[in-house]
């Protein structure tokens, strides 16, 4: 376990590669024998922060809990290069003019330390996971300003929902800057992957639906919802993660299966679901396909007018047939959205529409232009 070894199958995640002065810890093997690492978020409950930017008050500003500051800049509310005493910019002096150095902490071998000690990280392979374990961690007091995610940091393509996508960020920045259209809702994800994206949710919407597939993968976010139970419960909010295959057409209801659906649950999403979401799904071209199929298929079980919100990553690659850079992936994306909005079953029709990305970067991730959102409305046929 000292190195990371990677195939030819391996892919990694690019929110991983951007994170500059991070340490990644290891926290166990999950149930596949896959090393398990925890990144963490920093909440700041800022309603001030949002005036400018038309979200109501009680939104979330996200950064990387452990994000190093850029150089030149204070500490978190202090203007760059502001002392002690609040004055103005420069060098920082004591009362008869003389420099005043500000030292680093004591040694943790002093007697009568001066400050608190600096934070110590011990990395520690604890345990093999378990099915019905959570762990101590997770019954923890956790404050209400950290969201903590565990996922895999490389994983064969099958695996790939085990890692942490820029999609999922990108999505999750559109839901703080919406907190409107999200609020008192009930929301269905899928592909949920880790969670994140749904745990945003949760924090505003009344019930969240977070799904994918694979007993392995959903234990995974199972965990992750229960690690920031603190977040969603302020909120009132409650996320029911459930399998939902897109191959199949119909909700898993067997109570033998791990994730399945309930007789209440099935109800209730087909009552009161008004928002989908899907964040950065669209790697593979049957994969592609069956989603669209499923969104259909879906939307016309739906008893209300509904919107999904849909982020995407336009990859480029280089390939031998075409001997060119193309963006395969994402033309058969924007193909089968085309194909949706020319479909009409007599009840529903739908309109596709790009969003505009220039709501506020909440989270700490590098926000390329090849992010893209689209939204999907689902209305009634008149």
């Amino acid at each position: 376990m000292d190195e990371v070894t990677f195939r030819s199958d391996t892919v990694l995640s690019d929110v991983h590669l951007y994170t500059p002065n991070q340490r990644h810890l290891m926290v166990r093997l999950n149930s596949m024998g896959q090393p398990v690492f925890l990144s963490r978020f920093k909440l700041l409950w800022n309603q001030d922060s949002w005036a400018d930017s038309g979200v109501e008050a009680g939104g979330l500003r996200a950064v990387r809990a452990e994000e190093t500051p850029p150089a030149g800049t204070g500490s978190l509310g202090s203007p760059p290069g502001s002392g002690r005493s609040g004055e103005g910019a420069g060098a920082q002096l004591d009362e008869d003019g003389d420099l005043d150095v500000v030292r680093r902490p004591r040694a943790a071998s002093d007697l009568e330390p001066a400050g608190p000690l600096r934070d110590k990280v011990h990395p520690v392979i604890l345990t093999q996971e378990e099915d019905d374990l959570l762990g101590d961690e997770a019954q923890e007091s956790s404050p209400h300003d950290v969201i903590k995610i565990e996922h895999t940091m490389a994983t064969p393509l099958e695996d790939v929902g085990k890692q942490v996508w820029r999609g999922a960020l990108l999505l999750a920045d559109y839901i703080l800057s919406q907190w409107g259209l999200f609020q008192g809702r009930t929301v269905l994800e899928l592909g949920a992957g880790m969670g994140l994206t749904s745990i945003i949710a949760a924090t505003v919407a009344q019930t969240v639906y977070c799904t994918d597939v694979g007993a392995d993968l959903l234990t995974m976010c199972q965990r992750n919802i229960a690690l920031n139970s603190h977040l969603t419960a302020a909120g009132g909010g409650v996320v029911k993660v459930k399998e939902l295959d897109w191959l199949k057409d119909d909700l898993c209801t067997d109570p033998k299966v791990p994730f399945s659906w309930s007789e209440e649950d099935v109800s209730d999403l087909y009552s009161h679901t008004t928002i989908l979401l899907a964040a950065e799904v669209f790697y593979d071209d049957d994969l592609t396909d069956a989603l669209f199929k499923t969104l259909f298929r879906l939307t016309r079980k739906l008893e209300n007018a509904c919107i999904a919100i849909l982020s995407v990553e336009k990859r480029l690659n280089f390939t031998l047939r075409d001997l060119d850079v193309t963006c395969e992936a994402y033309d058969h994306f924007r193909s089968a959205l085309r194909q949706l909005e020319k479909l009409a079953d007599g009840r529903r029709r739908f309109v596709v529409e790009p969003v505009d990305a220039s709501f506020p970067q909440c989270l700490a991730y590098e926000r390329i232009q090849q992010l893209e959102l689209w939204k999907v409305l689902v209305e009634p046929v008149t």
